[in-house]
Order: C-alpha cells, then sequence, then structure tokens
C-alpha cells in the first residue's frame, strides 16, 4: 500500500474527499516530522513510537578503492511498534 492507497481507503471508509483526505495525512506525517526534527518523541497508542537515535562518527571503507573514509554523525527516525500492533500482524 502506498500513500495513495491509503488516502483512497481512508477517504471511502469515513465518507470524505480524497482531496480533504491529502490535507490530513500530509498535516498528520508533516507534525511527526516536524517534531521528531525539534527532538521530541511522537508516541501513539496502539500503534508505536517514533524517535530520534544518534549516530555517532565512526571510520568506514569505500567498498570500490578500499580506502578508508570518516562516516560523520548524523540523527535518524527510529520506529518501535507497540505490542498491539505487533499482536494485530502475528494474529
Amino acid at each position: 500500500m502506498n500513500k495513495a492507497d491509503l488516502i483512497r481507503k481512508v477517504a471511502t471508509e469515513v465518507g470524505k474527499t480524497q482531496k480533504d483526505l491529502t490535507v490530513l495525512i500530509d498535516t498528520i506525517f508533516n507534525t511527526i516530522t516536524d517534531t521528531l526534527a525539534s527532538g521530541e518523541k511522537v508516541s501513539i497508542a496502539g500503534f508505536g513510537t517514533f524517535d530520534v537515535i544518534e549516530r555517532a562518527a565512526r571510520e568506514g571503507r569505500n567498498p570500490k578503492t578500499n580506502e578508508t573514509i570518516m562516516i560523520k554523525a548524523s540523527k535518524a527516525p527510529k520506529f518501535k511498534a507497540s505490542s498491539a500492533l505487533k499482536d494485530a500482524v502475528n494474529e
């Protein structure tokens, strides 16, 4: 399922237009993104938790030349599914 499929399915189930749902879903995604970018966690009960992890700088290797390179520190989004979501997937 992609974003368009999600919008279509939710619009059908709630009886709203796809245009209305596109605005709603974009707003939800943007809010989660902005919250994570500000360093905060997003917890959605029964679904899961979005968080940001920090990756330390490290030494890596260019596989083509086998040359040693430095990979700079970075942040990455992380999602941890709730037990309710895990149970639903495993039914």
